[in-house]
């Protein structure tokens, strides 16, 4: 028998040894993993989590931290621009208390009552109510600005939902609401912060009037629900005040723009396409939104033609028509009522432009009635604000949104798998 080589010999016993090892480490994987048979065709893909021993102080100190940052993560993510309802009611609020608070700014000399009130307390109530009016209005901008940052993806969704977008007016509106109201020491600076708040007004104008006559997908008789009046306020505030800084060709170019749009948009509403019922009745408070338009209109117009002439006199007459449609049909908004949220302050700032309007209409005609209705509609819009005020303090933890509860929550991301031996695929998560 012929007898291997050394140099054979050992190489054959190299490979047996590396088999046997290869093998020893393949069944021990195998038991390892445990995987179980599923009755897919597809691949399993299995992940175990080997938990590390940590002490007790520690694992409970993480464990809390990392709760407090979801909790805040959660509610950051529910935040949307619906929220500046509260700083819309709050700057218009303090704007209406200047104009009442004003020698013979708005309020009829007939009053004796109201000339009272304009010497002793609205001063120091309209300071008040404008330093609590911008402190609000700079934290809801800062929440807004972290989500921003943190949510872009919801913040994108926020942008393409026929309801949301309509809301990203509603910051700069308050802007230009408070800039009105602002103590006459900053006047040298209302120019430049114009530019600042109404830039964004005609840009989101660019996009959003031309997708409704331009983009299939979002006409205006798809679009269109009460909010798209968010877009004809934003236009009519601008101009109302461009033309109380002087600025007569920029505040007849918002009007202008605010106007036709206005024109168009009403006799959508009133045709009640698809867009006007797709509200769910939760939000049935913009309902009130009819008033602020026509409004906002007369306040503008009686700025640019420095009177209370026909034109704002019809505009008035609309709004009050359409109050007395709204409050007559209490039914309307039966189911929105049942719980607090945030919608409610959709309430009171169509209500406070009203009574702004009402101000200039008493100065304009004088006599009882004028200052009745004027009278009435402001501590109506002073007790729609005090109320939503006391709630929001008594009942917080309905007002802040819950973990995940956006209302423009957009589409769960797709998450990318792959397999050892496999390109990757998508699957929705």
């Amino acid at each position: 028998m012929q007898l291997e080589s050394p140099a054979r010999f050992l190489l054959n016993e190299a490979i047996f040894e590396g088999y046997r090892n290869m093998k020893i480490l393949v069944d021990s994987s195998n038991r390892r993993l445990k995987r179980t048979p599923s009755p897919s065709p597809h691949r399993d893909y299995v992940m175990e989590v080997k938990e590390l021993p940590v002490t007790a102080g520690a694992g409970e100190g993480r464990t809390q931290a990392v709760d407090g940052i979801t909790r805040g993560c959660g509610k950051l993510t529910g935040f949307h621009a619906g929220y500046f309802r509260i700083s819309l009611s709050l700057c218009g609020q303090a704007l209406l208390w200047k104009t009442l608070s004003e020698p013979g700014g708005g309020a009829s000399a007939r009053s004796a009552a109201l000339r009272h009130l304009s010497r002793s307390v609205p001063g120091a109530v309209y300071l008040l109510l404008w330093s609590v009016a911008l402190a609000v209005l700079v934290g809801l901008c800062a929440l807004y600005a972290l989500r921003c940052g943190l949510r872009r993806r919801h913040v994108a969704a926020e942008f393409s939902h026929p309801v949301g977008v309509n809301y990203l007016f509603a910051p700069w509106i308050s802007w230009l609401l408070l800039l009105q109201a602002a103590p006459a020491a900053a006047a040298p600076l209302f120019r430049p912060l114009w530019w600042v708040f109404a830039a964004p007004i005609l840009l989101l104008d660019v996009k959003i009037y031309g997708q409704w006559f331009t983009d299939g997908k979002r006409f205006l008789s798809l679009m269109a629900n009460p909010t798209s009046q968010m877009t004809v306020v934003g236009n009519l505030v601008g101009a109302m005040t461009a033309s109380r800084t002087g600025w007569a060709e920029a505040a007849t170019c918002m009007f202008s723009l605010g106007m036709v749009h206005y024109l168009v948009l009403f006799v959508t509403l009133y045709q009640r396409f698809v867009g006007s019922s797709s509200l769910p009745p939760m939000l049935r408070p913009v309902f009130f939104l009819f008033i602020a338009a026509p409004s906002m209109a007369s306040l503008a117009w009686d700025s640019i033609a420095g009177k209370f002439d026909v034109g704002s006199k019809m505009l008035f007459y609309l709004s009050l028509f359409l109050l007395a449609s709204l409050a007559s049909r209490p039914a309307l908004f039966k189911k929105a009522m049942r719980r607090f949220n945030v919608a409610w302050w959709a309430y009171s700032f169509p209500l406070t432009m009203l009574a702004l309007a009402a101000t200039e209409y008493a100065q304009a005609v004088k006599g009882g009635i004028s200052d009745a209705l004027m009278l009435f509609l402001s501590a109506l819009s002073v007790i729609v604000v005090v109320v939503l005020v006391v709630f929001t303090v008594v009942r917080t933890g309905d007002l802040l949104p819950n973990g995940g509860d956006d209302p423009f929550a957009p589409l769960p991301p797709l998450l990318r798998l792959r397999s050892p031996d496999s390109s990757p695929r998508e699957v929705s998560c």
